[in-house]
């Protein structure tokens, strides 16, 4: 399983437009620029428990979103049914490579 900084930085990527805007920016200070609490807490003008209980409860929310809607697990799953794919076909045909390449760089 990926470690826990890494599975929180891509529930905030696929459900980052679910949460305020003070959550968005507690979290991307804390999880995508390696701010400390208390940078968080100066820069807000609140305290570090105030940024610590913030980022805990969506965190926790970030792993609803997951487990209602699963598009990290999907997501998960396409990749590795797509390389599979790509394994099983090795060389046998440019076109149907290059189509799952494509399908790899979808958004």
């Amino acid at each position: 399983m990926l470690d826990k900084t890494t599975r929180i930085n891509y529930l905030f990527d696929f459900y980052q437009s679910l949460l305020t805007p003070k959550q968005k920016n507690y979290m991307a200070f804390y999880y995508l620029d390696d701010f400390s609490l208390g940078e968080i807490a100066e820069q807000y003008n609140v305290s570090r428990q105030a940024v610590y209980d913030n980022i805990k409860r969506t965190e926790a929310m970030l792993e609803e979103y997951e487990e209602k809607l699963g598009l990290f697990a999907k997501f998960q799953e396409r990749d590795q049914l797509l390389s599979r794919l790509k394994e099983l076909l090795g060389n046998s045909s440019d076109k149907v490579l290059e189509i799952i390449d494509r399908l790899e760089n979808m958004e």
